[in-house]
């Protein structure tokens, strides 16, 4: 019997290797055999969602988001050249390193995880934990504090992900909630709230955007006038922040698989069985001198504060804002005490190489987004609802194909740069309500982001709760699913009423 145990063992392993082998190689031929058959000069029509679908499908099945993404990409490229791959992919993967935005996202996410180590190491986070912990006296009450604090901490997406998580983390651990349910409430109130505060990174992004398409007057502030005017009707925002809330209060409960991931928690085990832990969490604290718990606790509130306000005084710039923040705090720590500066400079190299995976699967995602650019996959999906785009129904139908195309690219901003100057002319041509309209372009964006297997908000809030990207996604996605189905609704009851 042990025998035949043995063969089986080693038969199942080599029967798997051979499957996947065949997989590939017929995955390889069949956009091999799509670039072939290509006419040169021509669109490629719905062939050009192949690669986003091909990432969709190979992230449910493995798990494992960036090495779908990084199949899709390579997918794409066989699909644009299939006579070479290895240089076109050095080329966009340069490209997309040598991107504005990218440097910036490394740099705060790099620096945002280092000034987390800073404050786990110095035994200030803890202190902050314990206060909590004193506060809280219920499982509902640690749900809707991270709920309120993710509603303070409005100006960046990024910034609420890594930052809220830190603060409840111990105290949410301490009620057995899941580290799934504590990335859904922090997620839900990241992109969601961003939207609907006219000062936060979203805001001034779209601003920008609108007086680039002559939605606004240049300068002035005219641009942030019209995003204002349609924060009423940025209708994904305020159904998301509603239901969450509902969540946290108890009032929805557990289903799908959260229902599971929540059993699991309330068993003893918060955290998930396909995550490995992290370095910021793993890491004791070093913190040598004795402080109050009033001193740590205000060691962590002082930098948090500082981190908002400098964000806010360099024109919500979240990059410049880390920077002072973590200046300030190695120097508030160091004449503290509390650790040496080669110790805080050793945490915030640490904080960079915990984020390394994060970082590179929304890099990933970068890359795959200009590999759909290229493909004309968001000038295709909006094509070919164009004919359904009556005044009435262009609300709802702007944000369904939106939300489909940030769904499936991660790209929350990116695909507005494309898709904004082709969905203006529309709507100005059937007199449509641009208020309605522009708010169903953010409220698209917004369940993109939060929604998306790989975007990064989603990576973000997965790394900061502490569970695996796909685990967070899985659990999330009925929520969102109901958010974005009344949203659709939403908009289609006011797109015949106003």
């Amino acid at each position: 019997m042990e025998q035949v145990i043995r063969v089986l063992t080693t038969i199942r392993p080599k029967r798997s290797l051979f499957l996947s082998v065949m997989v590939t190689l017929a995955t390889i031929g069949f956009f091999w055999y799509l670039s072939a058959t290509h006419v040169p000069g021509e669109s490629w029509g719905a062939k050009a969602l192949f690669p986003t679908l091909f990432v969709l499908t190979i992230a449910l099945i493995s798990r494992a988001p960036f090495e779908s993404l990084l199949a899709g990409v390579i997918a794409g490229l066989i699909m644009i050249d299939n006579t070479s791959v290895v240089s076109p992919l050095s080329d966009i993967l340069s490209t997309v390193m040598g991107n504005e935005t990218i440097i910036w996202i490394v740099l705060v996410c790099g620096l945002m995880g280092g000034l987390i180590v800073l404050l786990e190491r110095s035994g200030c986070l803890g202190s902050f934990s314990d206060w909590l912990k004193g506060k809280i006296r219920s499982r509902r009450q640690s749900l809707l504090t991270t709920f309120f604090i993710g509603l303070v901490v409005f100006i960046d997406d990024y910034l609420n992900c890594l930052a809220v998580s830190s603060s409840v983390k111990k105290v949410t651990d301490h009620y057995n909630v899941s580290r799934e349910k504590l990335a859904y409430i922090i997620d839900s109130t990241a992109a969601p709230m961003c939207i609907l505060v006219p000062v936060s990174t979203w805001a001034v992004f779209f601003s920008g955007l609108l007086e680039e398409n002559h939605l606004a007057p240049d300068g002035g502030g005219g641009g942030l006038s019209v995003y204002i005017s349609a924060i009423p009707f940025m209708v994904y925002g305020w159904v998301a922040l509603l239901l969450v809330f509902l969540v946290a209060l108890g009032v929805v409960g557990n289903f799908g698989p959260m229902k599971k991931a929540e059993a699991r928690a309330m068993a003893g085990q918060p955290l998930p069985d396909d995550y490995d832990g992290d370095s910021m969490e793993a890491a004791p604290s070093i913190n040598r001198k004795q402080t109050s718990s009033f001193v740590g606790m205000m060691n962590f509130l002082l930098p948090m504060v500082i981190l908002v306000a400098s964000t806010v005084y360099y024109d919500v710039d979240l990059l410049r804002g880390v920077i002072v923040t973590l200046a300030i705090t190695v120097a508030l720590y160091y004449v503290q005490g509390l650790l040496t500066l080669e110790e805080q400079f050793k945490g915030i190299f640490e904080g960079f190489k915990v984020m390394l995976y994060p970082l590179s699967t929304v890099i990933a995602g970068f890359m795959l987004k200009s590999i759909n650019d290229q493909l004309g996959m968001t000038q295709y999906l909006v094509e070919v609802v164009s004919p359904l785009m009556t005044a009435e129904l262009m609300p709802a139908m702007v944000f369904l194909v939106m939300a489909a195309v940030v769904f499936g690219t991660a790209s929350s901003w990116g695909s507005f740069i494309i898709a904004i100057p082709i969905v203006v002319p529309i709507a100005l041509g059937v007199d449509a309500n641009m208020a309605l309209v522009i708010g169903a372009l953010l409220s698209a964006s917004s369940f993109g982001s939060h929604a998306c297997f790989f975007s990064d908000s989603t990576v973000l809030a997965a790394q900061g709760a502490g569970c695996s990207p796909m685990s967070h996604a899985l659990t999330q996605l009925p929520y969102t699913a109901i958010g974005a189905v009344v949203s659709f609704g939403v908009f289609m009851v006011l797109g015949y009423t106003m």
